[in-house]
């Protein structure tokens, strides 16, 4: 850790920081004061508290259109006004935060209609942001990072450079479905009027930016990386995956700009509503990802993150980034010597929940119960789950279990290893075939892509306050597992990014974020030891394991798969 605490990098004592995470289901909001503790905390589910939207879980799902997801753009404009309110109602003192930040699902486009900008620079702060900005957009609806209805899209822009991985090794990424950039051209292509009537287009971090600053924000280099259309090495747009996507892109999308600059000072419309300061800083929003990362990472430098929310994703830092066909590299939003690698699974926690309700009486103790007697290793059943089209394995939705002949784990080879599928399993084997298939590939892909044995491993998200299921990621990946004080990562990793952008705008020049820590016990980066893996001799039953079940997946790949 750097060897200066935060005050002595003249950060005022009196000061409050606070981030937003837009997510999937719900807008958070996290505050910090200047020692990096929470002040308050405060949420609006999209679902519960915004039901005219109609959405479940935070989107539509389209049923007309295979594997297109959207949300409505407006639910989350609405979500930023109420989230606010409740933050007032809290008696927060708006006039003492210096600098604002933000996190957001990574992926998802927003489309800004000819003239919006004159709507968002006038903002009346008399009237919620719902009821004036009905008419800005030439789409009401934003595809989001769930959406998988772009395949040939994502086949056209690697033809046009070269293949997948000429286009893995230039954007950081292969085509993904749920990239921005496929779904930039899917919207040129299905619904060109739209394209033609859309002056800016946002991602969702640069979106809500724009609304705290009354302007269009640039769009930040670490969650541009996550487009298919950014030089991952220059982090500039890349003129031929651009011309590959759509005609006069470029000006469409704006410039882009480094995570911990200043997107701007608050508009005038929430000093006046919420008594903002005027000098309140908004700095660079990014992906949630990239913001977990700034806050997680930095407490124990060299480990992994598993976030476990609607997605589940593993990530870490590299100095020397190799992109592959599997995974993603992005900047490192805190660090511009380094850069994160990162890999998505769809089905994470919506995936538990359907388990849960279906085989545990709708309920999370039941579910733990069920997962205690079930013994590990599951007495050889495996099972692949998913709800949506996965990204890691590429496998489409669907359900398939398998049983192990005689599994013992005592072999060293998959050497008469044989398995045989069925169509269902008891509830607790359900339960347990989940988890440990959830983790077994996580593990197998971080292991494919490069990623270093982990000496532990921080959990994140709503599941990591779930014992259980920290023991099966203990027992699998062979670590300790720690969590942190608040699992919403996302919200307070913003924070701590005003925080950081406030310094490096002081100092008019980037200052190294570890320089922000004194001692970490103190504050609510600390992490505290969860689970330990136990069993050595477990952890090798379950490497074997994960090799059979990569084995069964690669036939369910030929079988099934999409790409």
């Amino acid at each position: 850790m750097g060897s200066f605490p935060l005050n002595d990098l003249f950060l005022p004592r009196d000061a409050l920081f606070l981030g937003f995470d837009s997510s999937t289901q719900s807008l958070k909001a996290t505050v910090l004061d200047s020692n990096l503790n929470i002040v308050t905390s405060q949420q609006v589910h999209f679902h519960s508290e915004l039901p005219h939207y109609k959405t479940q879980d935070g989107v539509y799902r389209d049923p007309s259109i295979n594997g297109r997801i959207v949300s409505p753009t407006l639910m989350w404009v609405e979500a930023l006004d109420l989230v606010l309110q409740k933050l007032s109602n809290s008696n927060l003192d708006f006039g003492k935060i210096a600098a604002v930040s933000g996190s957001a699902q990574q992926h998802g486009s927003v489309y800004w209609k000819n003239g919006a900008s004159a709507m968002l620079s006038s903002l009346d702060s008399r009237k919620p942001l719902v009821d004036q900005l009905r008419d800005a957009f030439s789409t009401k609806e934003s595809p989001v990072w769930m959406d998988s209805s772009t395949t040939a899209q994502c086949r056209e822009i690697e033809k046009a450079v070269g293949g997948a991985l000429e286009l893995s090794k230039l954007t950081g990424s292969r085509g993904y479905e749920r990239f921005t950039g496929p779904q930039i051209r899917r919207m040129f292509e299905t619904q060109p009027d739209v394209y033609k009537n859309t002056e800016r287009i946002s991602i969702v971090s640069s979106f809500m930016a724009s609304l705290l600053i009354g302007a269009y924000a640039s769009i930040d280099e670490t969650d541009g990386a996550g487009m298919n259309l950014m030089d991952i090495k220059q982090r500039i747009w890349s003129k031929i995956v651009l011309e590959a996507t759509a005609p006069g892109l470029e000006e469409k999308l704006g410039k882009l700009a480094p995570s911990h600059a200043v997107a701007g000072h608050i508009c005038s419309y929430f000093v006046e509503r919420y008594n903002f300061n005027k000098d309140c800083l908004v700095i660079q929003w990014s992906g949630d990802n990239p913001n977990s990362l700034a806050g997680l990472t930095l407490s124990r430098p060299g480990d992994l993150v598993i976030s476990l929310g609607t997605s589940d994703v593993v990530f870490g830092v590299t100095k020397d980034p190799q992109p592959r066909l599997e995974g993603h590299v992005l900047p490192n939003p805190v660090d511009p010597e380094s850069h994160m690698v990162m890999l998505g699974h769809k089905n994470g926690s919506l995936m538990r929940e359907d388990v849960r309700n279906r085989c545990a009486e709708k309920s999370w103790d039941v579910f733990n119960q069920f997962l205690q007697q079930s013994p590990p290793l599951n007495g050889g059943k495996l099972g692949f789950y998913y709800k949506e089209h996965e990204i890691h394995p590429p496998l489409p939705v669907g359900f398939h279990r398998y049983i192990l002949d005689n599994f013992t784990g005592e072999s060293e080879t998959l050497e008469g290893l044989n398995e045989f599928e069925v169509q269902e399993f008891d509830p607790p084997s359900e339960i347990r075939a989940l988890i440990e298939g959830q983790f077994l590939t996580m593990r197998a892909y971080s292991e494919k892509f490069g990623m270093p044995s982990p000496k532990g491993i921080i959990a994140t998200g709503g599941a990591s306050a779930n014992q259980n299921i920290l023991h099966s990621i203990a027992s699998i990946f062979g670590c300790n597992v720690f969590t942190v004080q608040q699992s919403d990562s996302a919200s307070l990793g913003a924070a701590v990014r005003a925080a950081h952008g406030w310094l490096c705008n002081k100092n008019r020049s980037f200052v190294p974020i570890t320089c922000m820590y004194g001692s970490l016990e103190k504050t609510s980066l600390s992490c505290k030891l969860a689970v330990t893996p136990g069993d050595q001799q477990l952890v090798n039953k379950y490497s074997l394991m994960m090799k059979k079940r990569m084995e069964i997946e690669s036939r369910l790949v030929q079988k099934l798969g999409r790409c």
